[in-house]
């Protein structure tokens, strides 16, 4: 820190100046914290609408957050102006808009470009092909691969979709959700596949899951891999996972060490995206 001499003229000149300094901090001050302010309530504003896929109008708004409706006029034009909302037009509704999806996909790529190191580590401790997935609506869609080692090795293609049920990572990220919702995920994908699933059977499973932070898929996906996952979410609380699919001939030979690996590397993927795992 320097210290900088000025030159007054008389006392009073140096007074002036101190109260010029003060109400200048003092404006700074407030400033600053009615910035922060107006920040919260359009995360609320945001968080609101996200909650509600069908949009809100701003009376609605205006009752679920307690904010004005003045204020939430305001706050959610600039949001618009931004295309962070967006509204229909004819009914008022407001919902989430094209700058959020933006914001979305740069942090999809960047948990890909952040966990990138980890596969690579995850198949040179183990000799195995490791795999980054994400969880859609309609199942596990793969964002990037680190290949095997081995000549015999489990590949899968970016962009490929698995199904939740039936999948090591599908399972992994299974668990982290709420029973009500499991439910009705589980019910519209054997809808969709036309499986008749036991789904006492599969809560039990994803309880041990939550237990052991394990998730296992022994033959079911495609007969002769086999698979070890672990889930987490993202930054927008987006359920992922990281797994190790296996040829089933040696899976129970290596078992152990994947999970090792696995365990080990949960801790720091939770650190990563900064959230718990």
């Amino acid at each position: 820190m320097r210290l900088i001499g000025v030159r007054f003229a008389n006392s009073n000149s140096y007074l002036d100046s101190i109260k010029v300094v003060t109400q200048v901090s003092e404006f700074s001050r407030k400033n600053s914290k009615t910035g922060i302010q107006v920040i919260a309530r359009a995360c609320d504003i945001l968080n609101t609408i996200g909650a509600h896929p069908d949009g809100k109008s701003l009376a609605e708004l205006a009752c679920l957050t307690g904010l004005p409706r003045s204020t939430v006029q305001r706050i959610t034009g600039a949001l618009q102006q931004e295309g962070f909302l967006t509204s229909d037009g004819y009914a008022g509704q407001l919902r989430i808009g094209p700058g959020v999806m933006h914001l979305a996909d740069q942090a999809r790529q960047d948990i890909v470009r952040y966990l990138r190191p980890l596969l690579l580590e995850l198949t040179e401790r183990t000799g195995e092909t490791t795999d980054l997935s994400v969880m859609r609506r309609e199942g596990m869609v793969f964002l990037d691969q680190s290949v095997g080692l081995h000549r015999l090795r489990a590949v899968s293609a970016v962009g490929e979709v698995f199904n939740l049920t039936t999948s090591a990572n599908g399972k992994a990220c299974l668990a982290l959700l709420p029973k009500a919702q499991v439910k009705r995920v589980l019910e519209r994908e054997w809808a969709r596949t036309r499986h008749k699933g036991d789904l006492d059977a599969m809560l039990r499973e994803l309880a041990d899951i939550q237990s052991s932070g394990l998730a296992y898929d022994i033959d079911e996906h495609n007969e002769g891999v086999s698979a070890i996952g672990i889930a987490f979410r993202d930054w927008a609380g987006t359920p992922h996972a990281i797994s190790i699919p296996v040829p089933s001939p040696r899976f129970f030979s290596v078992r152990e060490e994947v999970e090792a690996a696995l365990s080990s590397i949960s801790q720091r993927v939770s650190k990563i995206v900064g959230i718990d795992s």
